[in-house]
């Protein structure tokens, strides 16, 4: 008898199941991709550093390239071609100049539409960025040329560039460049300090 009561107990537990509506599933976390270390938090600025950052890189390819040639020519991946893995670097060169194109124009857009001067905020964080590659003249040519063919541009950088672009169309006027930028802390006063008549 008890397995005739498991049974109905079961069946039971397989009717309440299609009665209730299915459990809505949890939505996906979004995870921004993080900001690369030393850059503004604010989306001009790090516009700018990536404009700065990405120049750097563009700048280094004829010095680096026949080396990365020498390093790709002696140690080949199994099925594929010299010219399959240099292919990869011109493709990596010609976006890189369109990726430019856009943080220009992004940049440019931001400045027209701010309220405030903003362009010298923005050469800043272009050295900022340039600077990411400071250290290449004093690097051998085999390690400048491994950090070079391991760097990427930041994730953020594209997307944050093209939302810039489109809101300070957008928004003309009233676009504030530095609104998700913490304030400018004020300046100290100098404190009074009492004289001693004598």
């Amino acid at each position: 008898m008890s397995a005739l009561l498991f049974a109905l107990a079961l069946f039971a537990q397989d009717l309440g199941g299609q009665d209730a509506a299915p459990a809505a599933a949890p939505a996906p976390e979004v995870v921004e991709a993080p900001y690369p270390a030393g850059a503004p938090k604010d989306d001009y600025g790090l516009v700018a550093w990536c404009h700065g950052a990405l120049t750097g890189y563009l700048d280094l390819h004829d010095q680096v390239m026949p080396e990365v040639t020498r390093i790709e020519t002696t140690f080949r991946a199994p099925g594929r071609t010299i010219a399959e893995d240099l292919k990869v670097y011109a493709d990596l060169e010609k976006q890189g100049r369109k990726d430019l194109k856009l943080f220009a124009r992004a940049m440019e857009a931001a400045e027209r539409a701010s309220l405030k001067p903003i362009n010298v905020r923005g050469a800043e964080a272009v050295k900022r960025g340039r600077a990411t590659w400071a250290a290449a003249p004093n690097l051998p040519k085999a390690r400048l040329a491994q950090e070079w063919m391991s760097w990427t541009l930041p994730a953020r950088c594209s997307t944050t560039a093209t939302a810039l672009e489109a809101r300070a169309k957008l928004l003309g006027a009233t676009f504030d460049a530095g609104a998700d930028m913490p304030a400018e802390p004020a300046p100290e006063t100098p404190t009074e300090v009492p004289v001693n008549p004598s």
